[in-house]
C-alpha cells in the first residue's frame, strides 16, 4: 500500500500511521471513527466551501462554551448522539425505569431538605406533589436512596442561568427514602422551555426548519447502595413537544399524567415509582 494517501486508500493510510503501542481501544475508536468520516466524505463528495463552513461552525460552537453553558453537549443532543450513548450504556432490565440525557444544567451541591419540602424559592408557578416510591425490580422498597431533583422555572429558566435573578437552588433539592422507600416533595409543574439557540447549534436547527423546544420535565438523579444509579426525567403528559423533543429525550415510560388536586398546599399531584437494577 501506498504511503500517501488518495481517494482511494484514504482510510487505509490514514490508519495505518497508529502505531501498535497505542492503547487498543483508542485505536479502535479512532481508526472507527476516520473510516466512517471518509466514508462521509466520500458519500456527500463534500465541498472545499462545505468544508469550511464545517470548520467554522465547530470553531464557533467552541468559542461560545464557557463555564455556563456547553454548546458541544447541546451540539450532541440535537444530533441524538447523547441519547444513542445514554441507550448503549444503560441496557437495563426490563421493568427498570430508563434513563434519559443528564442535561447542562445539574448543579453539584444542592442542599438536602426534609421530605416533603417545597424546593421552589421564587414564589412562581403552580405548586405540584412528587410522590411515589423507589423499589427494586421485585417490589421491595429502598431505604436511604437519594433523589437529587431539579427543574425550570415558571418563566423557563434554570437559577444557573439567571444568577441574580433566581434565588440560589430555586427548584433544586435533594431528598433520601427511609425504610418505606417512599420519598415526596413539593415543587413547580413544570412547563416546556427552549434550549439555547442564539448559538451556531440554534442556527443549524433553524437551517433544519427543527424548533429548540423541550416539553416539560422534572430531573431525576436516583442513586442507592448497591443499584444502578438512574438519570431521568418525569415528562408532563399532553405536552405538545413530546412527539418533537429537541435533544430526543422522552420515552413513553416516563410520561406521567399530572392530576389536578388543588388542595391547600398544592394545585398538581404527579405520582411517579422508580424502580432500580441492582448493580
Amino acid at each position: 500500500m501506498s504511503a500517501y494517501l488518495t481517494e482511494e486508500t484514504s482510510t487505509q493510510t490514514v490508519n495505518a500511521r497508529m502505531d501498535t503501542s497505542a492503547d487498543p481501544r483508542l485505536r479502535r475508536v479512532m481508526g472507527a471513527l476516520v473510516e466512517h468520516l471518509h466514508a462521509f466524505i466520500k458519500d456527500v463528495e463534500l465541498t472545499e466551501e462545505e468544508w469550511g463552513v464545517a470548520i467554522d461552525f465547530l470553531t464557533k460552537t467552541g468559542q461560545i462554551c464557557g463555564d455556563t453553558r456547553q454548546e458541544f453537549v447541546l451540539l450532541s443532543d440535537v444530533l441524538g448522539v447523547s441519547m444513542l450513548v445514554d441507550a448503549i450504556n444503560h441496557r437495563f432490565e426490563q421493568g427498570a425505569t430508563p434513563t434519559t440525557v443528564f442535561g447542562p444544567f445539574h448543579v453539584e451541591g444542592a442542599p438536602e431538605r426534609a421530605m416533603g419540602a417545597c424546593i421552589s424559592a421564587d414564589g412562581k408557578g403552580e405548586i405540584c406533589l412528587f410522590e411515589g416510591r423507589v423499589t427494586d425490580l421485585d417490589g421491595n422498597p429502598v431505604e436511604g436512596a437519594c433523589l437529587d431533583v431539579w427543574s425550570d422555572n415558571a418563566d423557563g429558566f434554570y437559577d444557573v442561568q439567571q444568577p441574580g435573578i433566581q434565588p440560589q437552588w430555586n427548584n433544586r433539592g435533594i431528598f433520601r427514602t427511609g425504610p418505606d422507600g417512599r420519598y415526596a416533595f413539593r415543587g413547580i409543574r413544570p412547563i416546556s422551555y427552549p434550549i439555547p439557540d442564539d448559538g451556531p447549534v440554534g442556527k443549524m436547527l433553524a437551517a433544519l426548519g427543527r424548533h429548540p423546544w423541550r416539553p416539560a420535565h422534572m430531573h431525576f438523579l436516583v442513586s442507592a447502595p448497591g443499584f444502578r444509579r438512574v438519570i431521568t426525567h418525569t415528562f408532563v403528559a399532553g405536552d405538545p413537544y413530546l412527539t418533537s423533543d429537541a435533544v430526543f429525550g422522552v420515552k413513553d415510560a416516563l410520561i406521567v399524567d399530572f392530576e389536578r388536586v388543588e388542595t391547600a398546599s398544592e394545585i398538581w399531584r404527579a405520582p411517579f415509582d422508580f424502580i432500580l437494577q441492582r448493580a
